[in-house]
């Protein structure tokens, strides 16, 4: 999937979206965006909204791998974007 879609508002809005409670989550989400925030697909946009969905706790248990998605986050795109996110600094 190309990108062609997301532009720098759409990138914008995202980010905003992805403003966590926890700190922990927030520099995850942070490191994220300065990696992959220009090479996004539309796909991972998706995963990552679900990701978002979640409570803090929750997400911080995925990010930390100490739970795999399960049940509706158990897709592709949520398990592709949960690996970069998981990726080391």
């Amino acid at each position: 999937m190309d990108t062609a879609s997301l532009n720098p508002t759409d990138v914008s809005r995202l980010k905003w979206r992805c403003r966590r409670g926890l700190l922990e989550n927030d520099l995850f989400v942070e490191r994220f965006f300065r990696r992959y925030e220009h090479s996004l697909t539309l796909a991972q946009v998706e995963g990552l909204q679900l990701l978002m969905d979640l409570a803090d706790n929750d997400l911080l248990d995925l990010l930390l791998a100490r739970k795999e998605p399960e049940g509706d986050l158990d897709r592709a795109e949520v398990r592709e974007v949960l690996a970069l996110l998981r990726q080391p600094g």
